[in-house]
Parts: C-alpha cells; structure tokens; sequence
C-alpha cells in the first residue's frame, strides 16, 4: 500500500482519470466487438487501444492491436446481428474499471452475458480481460 490508512483517506480513484476509462469501456463494446465494418473497427481499436495491448479471452491471449482486430473480426463474424448493451454503469478504480454487459440480437434477452475488466494506460486501454458468465451457443 503507497499511503498509511487514516481517517482523512481520499476515494480510491483521486487522481485517476474516471470519465476516460469509463469512456473506453463504454465505447469498446459497440466500436470494437459490436463493429462489422472493418475499417471503422480497425480506427477504433487504434483510438482506444495501446499498440502493445493484451485481449485475455477464454480461447487464450492475444496481443497487439492486430490480434485483437482479428479476434473481434472473427468473433463478429460468428454473430453479425448480435448488438453488445451495457448492463449498469462502469466503475473506476485507479487505472482500471469494469463493465458488465450482454450480447444478442437487438431487442432481445441477451445470448450471453459477461464483464469486461480493463487496464488503462496513457488515456487508452493496455490490457482487457473478458469473463463470460455463459458461453456462446
């Protein structure tokens, strides 16, 4: 622990730049996994990914921006009418935050549900760890 505990302790996320990652995790979902165009799916992961990122996933680990682009290629292809909707709010904690979501075709009860948990760096996402609470039928 950096500070001893007191009575004047500060929230965990002073400091921590709260509305950027709560940015990135919001945009992830529909911009990255929930993107059929290539292209704008490539800007995004550009935008809102480090070049040396790690995407951890039940199939294994990926990393750099163009395993993670052809993973979500990929993944998006198995599923194209599948939309990704928050479920709740993102919570920040340092220079991480946590988003569960759920994935299905529009309008329905989700397929599949899980929460994405994140590492920020430099206002942009340096690893992402995906739990899923079902697995894709």
């Amino acid at each position: 622990m950096n500070q001893p505990a007191n009575n004047k302790s500060v929230p965990p996320s002073v400091g921590a730049d709260v509305t950027g990652i709560e940015t990135l995790l919001n945009r992830n979902l529909p911009e990255v996994f929930g993107e059929g165009d290539p292209a704008r799916r490539r800007a995004a992961i550009q935008q809102l990914y480090t070049e040396d990122c790690v995407l951890y996933v039940p199939p294994g680990v990926f990393v750099g921006q163009d395993a993670l682009d052809k993973f979500a290629g990929d993944l998006r292809a198995t599923h194209p009418h599948f939309v990704y909707t928050a479920h709740g709010a993102a919570q920040v904690l340092h220079n991480s935050g946590r988003l569960a979501w759920g994935s299905g075709p529009k309008g329905e009860a989700p397929t599949y549900t899980g929460v994405d948990f994140i590492i920020a760096r430099d206002g942009k996402i340096a690893a992402l760890y995906v739990y899923l609470d079902s697995p894709p039928t």
